[in-house]
Formats: C-alpha cells, sequence, structure tokens
C-alpha cells in the first residue's frame, strides 16, 4: 500500500483513571468523558462504513468503465490487424503491378520498336511518292502493259501494294492506340494501389493512436481503481482500530470505577480510623510523651544514566522514555516540521513508558518502523505518546503499561537514520495532520 498506515494509527484514544505516587484523581467527568469517547467513535465507524459503500460503488463504476475501454480496445486492436492484413495484401499487389510494368514496359518497347521501323518504311513511301508522283506511277505501270494478261497482273500487283500500304498504316494506329492505352492502365491501377496503401497505412496510425489513447484510458481506471481498493482497504483497517478501541475505553470505563471504588472505600476506612483514634484521645487521662520518625526514600535515579541503561523511573506522572542524548529537537527541521524529539544512543537501550497507559498501536510502519502508540489519560486530559524507529517491540495492541515498564529496544528502522529513538508527545489523540503535537520539553523528562 502506497500510504503509510501510520495515517490509520489513532484516531481517536482512550484512557484510563491512574494512580501516580500512590495519590489516585477521581472525576466522574473522566467516566462521563469515556463514554461520549465511545459514543463520538461509533460515529466515525458509521461514517467510515458509509464511505467504504461509497468507495465499493467507485470500484463497481470503474470496473464498468475498463470493461468498456477493454472492449474498444479488442475492437481496435481487431481493426488494426485487419488494416494490417489488408496493407500486406496490397503492398503484395503493388509489387505485383510493378513487375507488370516492368513487362509491360518491355512489351511496350517492342511495340515502339515496330512503331519506328513502320515510322521508317512510311517516310520511305512518302519520299518515293514524291519524288515518283504517287499514284501517277501506278497509272504508267498498267499501261505500259504489253498484253491484257500481263495488265491483270500488274492491276494485281499494284492492288496488292496499296492494300499492304493500307495495313502497315491501320497496324500502326492500332500499336499506338494499344500503346497509348497499355500506358494509361498501367499508370492508373499504380496511381489507385498506391493510394490504397496511403490510405490504409493513415487509417493504421489513426487506429494505433486511439489504441494509445485508450491504453492510457484503461491505465489510469487501473489505478484509480487501485487507489480506491487501497481507500477501501485504509478504511476497514481504521474500522477495526476503532472497533478495538471501543473495547479499550469498556476496560478504561471499568477499570476507572474500580479505582473509585477503591479509593472511596479506603477514605471511607480512613473516616472510620480517624473517628476511632479521636474517641480513644477523648477518653485517655493520662498525657504521654511519643516521639514519631519518619522515613524518607529518595530515588536511587541518576541524573545522568549509563549508556544501555534502562532510566530510572521518575516520581510523578511521566518518566524518562530512554538513556542517551538529545540529538534533535522539536520543532522546525530543514523544510520539514519536527513534532518530536529523538534520543540517540550507541547501544543497546531500553525504551520504557513514559507513563502508565494503554497500547493503542503497535506495528511495523513504513516511515516509523517499529513503532508503538500508548494513550493515557491524566487528570481527565487524554495524552498519545509515540515511541519509534525502535529495533524491537515488546508488548501488543491492547496492553496495559505502567510507567517506567520496558516496552522495546532502540534501533534504526524504518525512515531513520542512525540508532535514536523518535518521541512524540500529543495533547489528544495521534491524527495524520499531528495538530495536537507538542513539545515534551518540560512535561516529560528528558537526557
Amino acid at each position: 500500500m502506497k500510504k503509510s498506515v501510520m495515517t490509520l494509527a489513532v484516531t481517536a484514544t482512550v484512557g484510563f483513571g491512574t494512580i501516580f505516587g500512590g495519590t489516585y484523581t477521581t472525576e466522574a467527568a473522566s467516566i462521563s468523558g469515556l463514554k461520549g469517547e465511545q459514543s463520538n467513535i461509533q460515529e466515525k465507524r458509521s461514517d467510515i462504513n458509509s464511505t467504504i459503500t461509497q468507495k465499493n460503488n467507485q470500484i463497481s463504476d470503474l470496473q464498468n468503465q475498463q470493461a468498456n475501454v477493454l472492449s474498444e480496445i479488442t475492437r481496435l486492436d481487431k481493426a488494426i490487424s485487419d488494416s494490417t492484413n489488408k496493407i500486406n495484401e496490397t503492398n503484395a499487389k503493388l509489387e505485383s503491378t510493378k513487375a507488370e510494368i516492368l513487362k509491360l514496359q518491355g512489351e511496350m518497347e517492342v511495340i515502339k520498336d515496330r512503331i519506328e521501323k513502320r515510322n521508317i518504311l512510311l517516310k520511305d513511301r512518302a519520299r518515293s511518292y514524291q519524288e515518283t508522283g504517287g499514284m501517277v506511277n501506278y497509272i504508267d505501270v498498267l499501261m505500259g502493259a504489253s498484253s491484257f494478261s500481263d495488265f491483270v497482273g500488274r492491276a494485281n500487283a499494284v492492288v496488292t501494294i496499296m492494300e499492304a500500304d493500307q495495313a502497315i498504316l491501320k497496324e500502326h494506329e492500332a500499336d499506338k492506340q494499344a500503346l497509348e492505352t497499355k500506358q494509361e492502365q498501367v499508370t492508373a491501377n499504380l496511381a489507385s494501389i498506391e493510394k490504397m496503401a496511403a490510405d490504409l497505412q493513415k487509417l493504421k496510425q489513426q487506429l494505433n493512436v486511439q489504441k494509445a489513447e485508450k491504453d492510457k484510458a484503461l491505465a489510469s481506471l487501473k489505478e484509480q481503481e487501485a487507489e480506491a481498493h487501497e481507500g477501501v482497504m485504509d478504511l476497514q483497517e481504521q474500522d477495526a482500530l476503532l472497533a478495538a478501541q471501543q473495547t479499550a475505553i469498556q476496560q478504561a470505563i471499568k477499570m476507572e470505577q474500580e479505582a473509585q471504588a477503591k479509593a472511596a472505600a479506603a477514605a471511607e476506612a480512613k473516616a472510620t480510623a480517624a473517628a476511632e483514634a479521636a474517641k480513644r484521645a477523648a477518653s485517655t487521662t493520662a498525657s504521654s510523651g511519643s516521639s514519631s520518625s519518619s522515613k524518607s526514600a529518595s530515588s536511587g535515579a541518576s541524573s545522568v544514566a549509563s549508556s544501555g541503561s534502562t532510566p530510572g523511573v521518575s516520581s510523578g506522572i511521566w518518566t524518562q522514555p530512554a538513556t542517551g542524548y538529545l540529538s534533535s529537537g522539536f520543532g522546525q527541521r530543514g523544510s520539514e516540521r519536527h513534532v518530536g524529539v529523538d534520543i540517540a544512543n550507541g547501544a543497546s537501550v531500553p525504551i520504557v513508558a513514559a507513563a502508565d497507559g494503554v497500547v493503542s498501536r503497535s506495528y511495523l510502519s513504513s516511515t516509523y518502523g517499529n513503532c508503538i502508540f500508548v494513550s493515557h489519560s491524566i487528570n481527565g486530559q487524554v495524552y498519545t505518546t509515540v515511541y519509534a524507529h525502535m529495533s524491537t517491540r515488546l508488548v501488543g495492541n491492547g496492553a496495559v503499561v505502567k510507567k517506567g515498564q520496558q516496552i522495546g529496544v532502540m534501533g534504526n528502522t524504518g525512515a531513520s537514520h542512525g540508532q535514536h529513538l523518535h518521541f512524540e508527545l500529543h495533547k489528544g489523540p495521534w491524527t495524520q495532520d499531528k495538530r495536537y503535537a507538542i513539545s515534551p520539553v518540560g512535561i516529560v523528562p528528558l537526557p
């Protein structure tokens, strides 16, 4: 999936009443707020399911569009194949016509040669007519006959010569006509075939352009469908996360109610004990000195923990999540907004929960790497802490963790450069735009 599942991680956070330093804060509004958060989550789930339905309808529409485009592509492929076959056939005809032209050119050369020879003969005849007077010579031939039979022979000879001349003229004209006809026919055939080949080639180019457009449209539709499927998967996962958080809220409400009941019972017991002590004091007639001693405990945590060690658990609500040095602070960092702080260390460093809470999400992100989101409810305020780039995660979704409890090991996973813990603090839920991110400096103990 192109989108990081991180974007779906914590859209609503859950919390629970917390015991800090042995003092329990009871607020009925906290339980009311959790119930309200449950209602909000249910509304969000309804919205998500509605969006999933819309996405599925969009996917169905995109698939129908793809089917139509595929049908068009199939038609274009067939048309391109047909035009290619016709182009091949036309090219074959073109080659055949060119071969025929070569043959005709040979025949025309023969005709031209005959015409040329006849032209020479006819020119000779014409020259002879001019020199001898043409038909007059034929009369002289006839009149010079010595007998009737000689006259008849001479007449037949003259007729034969004249018919031969007429035949030569007719053949000459026929050959010239045949030559012109063949030339016109060949020229017309060649031009027709060349035009057909050019038209088919143009048609094929147009079909290829149309197919390229359809291929592009199909690719776009497939990309849109993939994005829609991805959106559905994201929404389904988000819905699953919200459903899990609803279960966590039920657990938080139960924990809050039990803690309040215990606190009420402890307060009642304390009041009863105080009343009995007062009664005993009133009945005592003699006073006696008493001494009291007090014991104090000090934190054994050093201000600077040793490399690779688990940080000492601080008193109060928050504790340091890891030992090392602060390599990057909260705020603008170059062109990006750095919404957390980085704690770097070269050793194998344990990562601990910064406060009591419930694990909202424990997973491998493409950007955060191995990361854990923990939801906290502190005096009625929901906080979310994020622990990113770990090499190992030791707690899973829904786990209840205590302040100072190890939840992972520092690493260099995801979009990370060098081993460090990327730690975020959000006053509210974690969101994709990280609108609730605040600087942990001055709130959470840091190196």
